[in-house]
């Protein structure tokens, strides 16, 4: 016999109250991943900051001029207060800041065997095109974490004083030398090129590819499609189309060829 919707039995006070706990434990739980996943990403920015900040120190010893170095030694020194921001937002999270920090240990460092500077002109190119494609990627990731994370990771990488050196700089540099600015061309699209290599390794990591999937990049998907030896083929579209558009404008605002 089928019982009626009028004498259908209630559910027991233990079965609801239980129903109550399992949802409010998966609720603790996604907050927890979700803090788990803000905690990584915000060690590979603190990383790369505090990267950046040994590359400039390197940068401001083997300037042309006085000038140079002391602009880049005070560039470094921002590193550091940028650096150490992130860091202290690891902390709040509940996070272990040197942890999150030491896991990106050396992200760099295929990436700069594979591309040596041949000149002062090659190595500002680097900075600002090589280097500024993870800076764009995190930008995009940071866009999936919590509220006060993505806006500390905006306010970190939307500082325009860590890039306007360089660009001053390359464009005093190709003024009126075409040979140069050829060069730099081909220069920026090997750096491109070997740049999204280390995208690719990025976006395999769990924390960050479901941090994209919260951005709405898709990345779950690329990610679980690996086995592809094409490093753009396991970028999620939106990303790779992203960071192309903004590696053109990076190379547009220089007058050179993306």
């Amino acid at each position: 016999m089928t019982t009626s919707a009028g004498n259908a039995r209630p559910l027991s006070p233990g079965k609801a109250g239980a129903d109550d706990r399992s949802a409010n434990r998966a609720g603790k739980d996604a907050v927890a991943a979700h803090a788990d996943d803000a905690v990584e990403v915000l060690g590979l920015v603190a990383s790369l900051e505090h990267q950046a900040f040994e590359r400039l120190a390197d940068d401001a010893r083997q300037a042309p001029g006085p000038e140079q170095a002391l602009a880049f030694s005070r560039q470094a020194a921002r590193c550091v207060e940028r650096r150490d921001r992130v860091l202290a937002r690891i902390d709040e999270l509940g996070g272990d800041a040197s942890a999150a920090f030491g896991r990106f240990d050396g992200l760099l460092d295929d990436f700069d065997a594979r591309t040596p500077a041949s000149s002062w002109a090659e190595r500002l190119l680097k900075t600002y095109v090589g280097y500024g494609v993870a800076d764009d990627f995190c930008r995009l990731v940071a866009r999936g974490l919590d509220p006060d994370s993505a806006r500390l990771v905006a306010e970190v990488l939307d500082d325009a004083s860590r890039t306007e050196l360089a660009v001053r700089e390359l464009d005093e540099a190709c003024a009126g030398d075409d040979v140069l600015s050829s060069r730099l061309a081909l220069w920026g699209r090997r750096l491109v090129g070997e740049a999204l290599g280390v995208v690719q390794r990025l976006a395999q990591r769990p924390e960050v590819a479901r941090s994209l999937d919260r951005a709405g990049t898709g990345a779950g998907a690329a990610a679980a499609a690996g086995g592809t030896q094409d490093r753009a083929a396991q970028i999620p579209a939106p990303v790779l189309n992203e960071l192309t558009a903004e590696h053109t404008r990076r190379m547009s605002r220089l007058h050179l060829t993306a």
